[in-house]
């Protein structure tokens, strides 16, 4: 496994990952070496079979912030060719992360802000601290978000939360962040690993190519007409015959047992 400068990867024998943002210095900025090495993580962990990486779970180092947004200092000397390629780099790393085979949690402790929302909606859900804030602030430094803030944050909570949140700039707390339907779930910050490893362990009971299938099916096709995402959820659907998890499910349900799924 790679050594990361501003990322710690750990491994659990589970098959789940946890990948913390390790700049508390910076709130856990983003900056172009964050989205490389993040890069390369996603990477390596799709490439891996299933009983290998089951799951990731994407956090902030201390308990200030998740991500507070991306590094100012180096968005400051920009200039437009390059802040379209700043923008295009994060765009493209946050859709390898939505992408990613895998279910992925945003484990929030803390301020979520600008790229820290977009990456936290990036993921497939939000479980966020009592403490936690969220906000794409972007407007008030002349800016609009760019690693794909527009895009998601309507997709989440609706296109006129959506514009509320964008156009005024404003932080919200969890609770609020609750209630539009951003977060999925808030606790008590000393209770966010043991929530976050309770949702897990649903999921890690389950067929793992199934909850691939499953996840693949809903991304693509959010944006497709309804008779051809039918289409390719029936497809989606019917590849799955091929698998021996579904003979095994099948099996355990009739024969009144747990399921052993193994992946393939």
């Amino acid at each position: 496994m790679s050594d990361y400068k501003t990322l710690s990867l750990k491994h659990e024998p589970n098959g789940v990952w946890w990948l913390t943002i390790q700049r508390p210095e910076s709130l856990n900025a983003l900056n172009a070496e964050v989205l490389t090495e993040m890069s390369e993580a996603l990477r390596m962990i799709g490439e891996l079979p299933y009983e290998s990486a089951r799951a990731l779970v994407i956090t902030g180092a201390g308990d200030k912030a998740f991500v507070a947004g991306a590094d100012i200092k180096e968005l400051s000397d920009l200039g437009e060719d390059e802040a379209v390629a700043f923008a295009e780099r994060g765009q493209s790393v946050f859709q390898e992360l939505a992408l990613l085979k895998v279910p992925v949690i945003a484990a929030v402790n803390g301020f979520a802000l600008g790229g820290g929302c977009e990456l936290a909606l990036a993921c497939d859900f939000i479980v966020a601290s009592e403490k936690a804030k969220f906000g794409l602030p972007e407007v008030t430094l002349g800016l609009i978000p760019g690693f794909g803030g527009t895009v998601r944050l309507a997709r989440a909570v609706g296109i006129r939360r959506a514009r509320e949140l964008t156009f005024t700039g404003d932080m919200i707390s969890a609770d609020e962040a609750f209630r539009i339907g951003l977060v999925n779930k808030v606790a008590p910050a000393s209770e966010i690993t043991s929530l976050v490893q309770s949702i897990l362990e649903k999921i890690l009971q389950r067929a793992p190519v199934a909850v691939a299938a499953s996840k693949k099916s809903i991304n693509r096709a959010w944006d497709m007409e309804i008779e051809e995402a039918h289409r390719f959820e029936a497809q989606n659907f019917g590849e799955l015959f091929a698998t021996e998890d579904v003979r095994e499910g099948t099996r355990a349900f009739i024969e009144k047992r747990k399921p052993a799924f193994k992946g393939q």
